[in-house]
C-alpha cells in the first residue's frame, strides 16, 4: 500500500536534484576561464517506481512514481579529440622551441656590416694589401695589426655568442627534464586519486580534468600516445617505453656527455639507458644543440683554423722588417704537448690514439697533369672508412677535387709550393674529436711514392688514428697536431709580433736572403687569399663560408617560423574546436540556471501544496 507521506518523499528528491543540478551550474560558471576546465553536466532519471511486477502487488493500475534522482554528474568530453590534440602538441612543441633558438642564432648573424666577422675580414685584407704597396711603412704594419686584433676580436665574440646560446639551450634541457619529472609525478599522484574515487562510485570529474590538462602539457614536450582502455590503470606511453602505468612511473634523467663537452644526455632514470625521444620540445632541444649549434661553431672552427693556418704558412716562410723569418703571425694551440700527437683518449693512463690535424706531402706537383695512377683512397668518413677511386687520366686537381667533394672527414689542398696538404676537418659524430684525421690509406701509389705522404701503400702502410706514434707510417711527411678545442674561441695574434710590429713579414726573399725593404710579395699573397679557393673541402673560399653561413642560417630560421606559424593554427583549431565542446557557455549555463531555478520552485511547491493535505487529513477530519 502506498504510503500517506509519499508525496513528501518525490518532493525532496525533486528539491535534493535541482539544487544539485544548480550547484553544478554554479560550478561551470565559477571555472568558465579555467585553464582545462570541462563543463559538467548533471544527468536525471525516473527513481524506480513503487511496485515491481510481481504476484504480490497491489491491485491497482500502473506503476506509482517516485519522483526524480541524479544518476551521475560527468563531463563533457570529446576523447578522439583529445586525442587529436595530444598527436599535434608535440609538433607544436618542437617547432615554437626550434623557432624561438633559431632566432636567437639569426641575431648572431644580423651584426653591423662594419662589426660583422666579415666586413673585419676585408678590411684585414684591405690592410695586407696596403702593406704590399709600402712594406716599408710601419703604420701599414700596425694598421694590419690592428686591423688583425679587430678580427681575431669578432670571431672570439661570434663564438662566445653561439657558445652562449648552446649552454642556454643545454640548461633548458635540465630543466624541461625536471618539469617532465614533476609532471609525471604529478599524474601519478592523480591516478591513484582518480582510482580511490571511482572504486567508491564516484565521477572524479575535476581531477580528471586536471590529469588531461598535465598529459595535454606533457605531450608538448615528447610524442606520447594514451591508453585508457583499462579503466584501472591508466596509461602513457612514448617511443615504446612506458612513462605512465597506473602509480607506476619511469622518470628521465640527465647524465655528462664526456665525449660532448659534458652536455647532458636524456636518459631513463632506471637503468640509464638513452631516451629515444622523437618530436616535442626535448627532441628540438636536443637537435638544436648537439646539430644546429654544434655545426655552426663547427664551421667557424672551420672557418678560423684554416684562416690562421693558411696565413701562418705564408708568415712564417717570409721575412720581417727586422731580417727575421719563421715567425707565425697568428698564435695557435695544440690539442697535446706530445710530437708524435698520441693522446690517452679513454684515460687508462696509457697512450691509445694520435691526435694530427695536417700531413703534408713531401713532393712537389703539377695541379694539371695527369698521374697515370690508378687505385683507391681510403679516408675517415662520417660513418666510417670511405673509398675514393682514381684513375690514370686524372690529374691531381681532379683528385684533390674528388675528395674535397666526396664528404669524407679529410679534405685536400696543395700549398703554395704546389705539396699535396691533406686536413681533417670537424667531425660529424660527436665521439669523435674535431680535426683529428682518423684513417688515412690508398691501394695505390698516389699517396705514396708521388705525393710523399705515406710509406707504403694498403692497409699494412695505413694511417690509422686508434694507437700511438701512427705517425710513423708517414713517408717523412711533415704533419701538425690537432689543435685545441674550438680554436675560434681562442686564437689570438701573437704576442712577440704585437710588442715588435717589424716581425710582421711583408717579402720572401730570395735564396733565402732577408727580402728587400721595398718587397711586399708576401703581404701581396696573404691578401690574394682573400679571393682564392683556397678554402678546403666542399666551401672554396672565405666569401663561399660567409655566403653558405648566413643563407643556410637564414633558411633554417624561415622554415622554422613559417612551420611554427602553421602548427600553432593547427592547434588553435583544435583548441577552439575542443573549447565548443568541452568549454563552459555562459548562455548555456544561464538558460540550465533558468530551468532548474523553476524546476525547484514547482518542486517546492508542490511539497508546499502535499504538507496542506496533509494538514488537512490530520488536523481538520475528526471522528
Amino acid at each position: 500500500m502506498a504510503s500517506t507521506f509519499s508525496g513528501i518523499e518525490i518532493g525532496k528528491r525533486s528539491l535534493q536534484a535541482h539544487t544539485t543540478a544548480l550547484t553544478t551550474v554554479g560550478h561551470n560558471l565559477s571555472n568558465a576561464s579555467t585553464e582545462g576546465y570541462s563543463r559538467q553536466r548533471v544527468n536525471m532519471s525516473p527513481t524506480d517506481p513503487l511496485y515491481r511486477p510481481e504476484m504480490n502487488r497491489e491491485e491497482r493500475p500502473g506503476q506509482i512514481g517516485q519522483g526524480v534522482g541524479v544518476v551521475s554528474i560527468e563531463r563533457i568530453r570529446d576523447n578522439l579529440l583529445q586525442n587529436r590534440v595530444l598527436a599535434q602538441g608535440d609538433e607544436a612543441g618542437y617547432w615554437n622551441t626550434r623557432d624561438e633558438y633559431i632566432m636567437m642564432v639569426e641575431q648572431v648573424y644580423n651584426e653591423p656590416s662594419d662589426l660583422s666577422v666579415r666586413g673585419l675580414m676585408d678590411k684585414f685584407w684591405e690592410g695586407w694589401q696596403e702593406l704590399s704597396i709600402h712594406p716599408e711603412d710601419d703604420a701599414s704594419r700596425q694598421a694590419v695589426l690592428q686591423r688583425g686584433q679587430g678580427l681575431i676580436d669578432g670571431i672570439n665574440n661570434r663564438y662566445g655568442r653561439l657558445k652562449e646560446i648552446r649552454t642556454m639551450i643545454n640548461d633548458d634541457i635540465r630543466v624541461s627534464v625536471g618539469q617532465v619529472n614533476g609532471m609525471l609525478n604529478d599524474i601519478s599522484e592523480l591516478n591513484i586519486q582518480i582510482e580511490k574515487s571511482e572504486a567508491l562510485g564516484d565521477n572524479p570529474n575535476d581531477l580528471l580534468d586536471k590529469r588531461d590538462l598535465l598529459v595535454e602539457k606533457l605531450s608538448g614536450y615528447m610524442n606520447i600516445t594514451v591508453d585508457n582502455r583499462d579503466p584501472d590503470e591508466f596509461q602513457i606511453h612514448t617511443s615504446g617505453m612506458h612513462l605512465i602505468q597506473g602509480k607506476q612511473v619511469h622518470y628521465l634523467d640527465t647524465v655528462p656527455n664526456r665525449d660532448n663537452e659534458s652536455y647532458l644526455d636524456i636518459v631513463w632514470e632506471s637503468g640509464g639507458a638513452y631516451a629515444d625521444l622523437k618530436n616535442g620540445k626535448l627532441s628540438s632541444l636536443l637537435e638544436l644543440r648537439d646539430t644546429d649549434l654544434r655545426g655552426e661553431i663547427q664551421k667557424l672552427d672551420m672557418m678560423t683554423i684554416n684562416f690562421t693556418d693558411m696565413v701562418n704558412e705564408i708568415h712564417s716562410s717570409a721575412w720581417g722588417k727586422n731580417g727575421e723569418t719563421g715567425v707565425d703571425l697568428f698564435q695557435e694551440y695544440q690539442f697535446i704537448n706530445n710530437i708524435n700527437g698520441n693522446y690517452d683518449r679513454n684515460g687508462d693512463g696509457e697512450f691509445d690514439s694520435s691526435y694530427v690535424f695536417r700531413m703534408t706531402g713531401t713532393n712537389q706537383l703539377d695541379p694539371k697533369q695527369q698521374t697515370g695512377l690508378a687505385g683507391i683512397l681510403t679516408l675517415s668518413g662520417p660513418a666510417g672508412n670511405m673509398d675514393i677511386e682514381y684513375f690514370p687520366a686524372d690529374t691531381v686537381e681532379d683528385i684533390v677535387k674528388r675528395i674535397n667533394n666526396s664528404s669524407s672527414e679529410v679534405v685536400a689542398r696543395l700549398d703554395r709550393n704546389n705539396n699535396l696538404i691533406l686536413k681533417a676537418s670537424p667531425a660529424a659524430a660527436i665521439e669523435n674529436p674535431d680535426f683529428v684525421i682518423r684513417h688515412v690509406e690508398d691501394s695505390g701509389q698516389f699517396l705514396v711514392g708521388y705525393a710523399g705522404i705515406l710509406g707504403n701503400s694498403g692497409a699494412d702502410g695505413a694511417y690509422t688514428w686508434n694507437q700511438p706514434d701512427a705517425v710513423n707510417v708517414l713517408n717523412g711527411a711533415d704533419y701538425a697536431i690537432a689543435p685545441l678545442s674550438h680554436p675560434a674561441g681562442w686564437i689570438e695574434i701573437n704576442s712577440e709580433v704585437k710588442k715588435d710590429p717589424s716581425m710582421l713579414a711583408s717579402g720572401f726573399g730570395i735564396n733565402g736572403r732577408p727580402a728587400e725593404s721595398g718587397d711586399g710579395s708576401a703581404a701581396l699573397a696573404i691578401a690574394q687569399l682573400r679571393n682564392q679557393p683556397v678554402m678546403v673541402g666542399k666551401l672554396t673560399s672565405f666569401d663561399d663560408y660567409f655566403a653558405d653561413t648566413v643563407a643556410e642560417i637564414g633558411l633554417k630560421g624561415e622554415v622554422a617560423g613559417r612551420s611554427n606559424e602553421a602548427q600553432q593554427l593547427v592547434m588553435k583549431d583544435l583548441k577552439d574546436l575542443q573549447s565548443s565542446v568541452s568549454g563552459v557557455n555562459l548562455d548555456e549555463e544561464m538558460a540550465d540556471m533558468i530551468k532548474f531555478q523553476h524546476g525547484y520552485a514547482a518542486a517546492a511547491r508542490f511539497v508546499s501544496e502535499i504538507d496542506k493535505m496533509l494538514d488537512t487529513i490530520i488536523n481538520r477530519m475528526g471522528v
